[in-house]
């Protein structure tokens, strides 16, 4: 097992700097371990490095002359999937936690580093090492905050296990990525999830008081393929808000400005991601990076009703219709954003066509915001797969 005192042999940061990225850290708890010495090199908003740590990962970066690859990352499949028989409060059907519990149950690895939340609080993350399936399934739903998940890392070492499954998102894994060589393990299988636009605590309280009817009875949301956002409340409800009715401009300021600078919308570097958006409606959309990957899907094939995934419509015109609408926090009134999401459900993009439609528009927008607030890192920050997205749409000059 690698020691705590090699760790001490890396370069040194000045004092004062335990948050390097300043306002653009994300939180990814790394800085809160005695890993916080190669954060200058494993931070995605410090070094972007998606190409590189994609090589390691999977044995080849994404190829970009081909556009599922520019646009979702090195993959040898992806489907439509879900569970034949959902687990009882998950987000969606509960592919992830079934993954995590398999994995625990069969012995391939001696803990989950995954999320639970406060006894005080169902939205504060509590990252854990889960070692039962009871304690995977007590992590269920999504916590649509910044959480710390590698403030475990020191832990993981000190406990002396050697197999271990991550969940995590997109800049979460590319820092552990950066360090997976000095945890001293022998096998590492790495779960990810898409992830876009995360907020605080206080931001999450702000977007719910601002978007849902009853804010303190929401148990978890998500911004659906059919242009919705969908609150599901605890007495078992469902809520729909049309995206175009959103008050976006009393939000504009909500999203970490971390989330605002990403371009890892898909979780390049995780061995299998699970996600919902290039897929139908009611089903989760599942893309294997690498044979890891496939070994983790494999364990639960048989639980799950499969379908390939499919392309429809055109996005381009949304998307550009969009940009001015993110950039001046435009909000329509509540009927015409009724009419509009209805009308862009039934002759909108869907599949992967939805994906590319939701990745296009957050990386115009996080283009802009790079360019705009953090001038001197435009260049070396955003990934020429992002630039090349960027490159198809018509930007505003200032």
């Amino acid at each position: 097992m690698t020691s705590i005192a090699s760790h001490k042999k890396a370069k040194a940061l000045k004092p004062g700097s335990r948050r390097p990225a300043k306002e653009l850290c994300s939180e990814c708890g790394l800085c809160d371990t005695y890993y916080v010495h190669y954060v200058k090199e494993a931070c995605a908003f410090l070094n972007q490095q998606v190409a590189e740590l994609e090589e390691e990962a999977h044995g080849r970066s994404r190829n970009l002359d081909s556009e599922d690859d520019w646009y979702f990352g090195v993959h040898q499949d992806m489907m439509a999937a879900r569970k034949k028989q959902p687990i009882e409060g998950a987000q969606w059907t509960g592919i992830v936690s079934t993954i995590a519990c398999e994995m625990l149950d069969r012995g391939l690895v001696e803990g989950v580093v995954c999320v639970q939340n406060t006894k005080e609080d169902r939205f504060q993350p509590m990252p854990v090492i889960a070692t039962t399936p009871e304690e995977v399934l007590a992590a269920k739903v999504n916590k649509p905050t910044l959480s710390p998940n590698l403030s475990v890392l020191e832990q993981i070492e000190k406990s002396g296990m050697k197999r271990l499954l991550v969940i995590g998102v997109g800049c979460q894994i590319q820092a552990l990525r950066t360090v997976e060589k000095q945890l001293g393990l022998e096998k590492l299988y790495v779960l990810g999830t898409p992830c876009v636009d995360n907020v605080n605590r206080a931001g999450l309280q702000k977007f719910l008081e601002t978007t849902s009817k009853s804010p303190d009875t929401v148990v978890h949301y998500e911004f659906m393929q059919d242009f919705r956002v969908h609150f599901k409340h605890e007495d078992g409800s469902i809520e729909q808000v049309p995206f175009f009715g959103l008050k976006t401009n009393l939000l504009k300021d909500v999203f970490a400005p971390s989330c605002m600078s990403c371009f890892d919308y898909v979780n390049s570097l995780g061995d299998l991601i699970v996600g919902y958006m290039g897929a139908p409606f009611g089903w989760q959309w599942i893309v294997v990076r690498n044979n890891t990957g496939q070994e983790m899907l494999d364990l639960v094939m048989d639980k799950l009703d499969t379908q390939p995934v499919f392309s429809q419509g055109d996005r381009k015109q949304a998307v550009q219709q969009s940009i001015p609408a993110y950039d001046k926090g435009v909000t329509l009134p509540m009927w015409a954003a009724k009419l509009m999401g209805v009308v862009i459900e039934k002759i909108g993009p869907k599949g992967l066509e939805y994906a590319r439609f939701s990745i296009d528009s957050h990386f115009t927008r996080n283009y802009l915001y790079v360019k705009r607030n953090y001038p001197e890192k435009l260049n070396d920050h955003v990934p020429k797969y992002a630039k090349k997205i960027v490159g198809q749409y018509k930007l505003p000059k200032s």
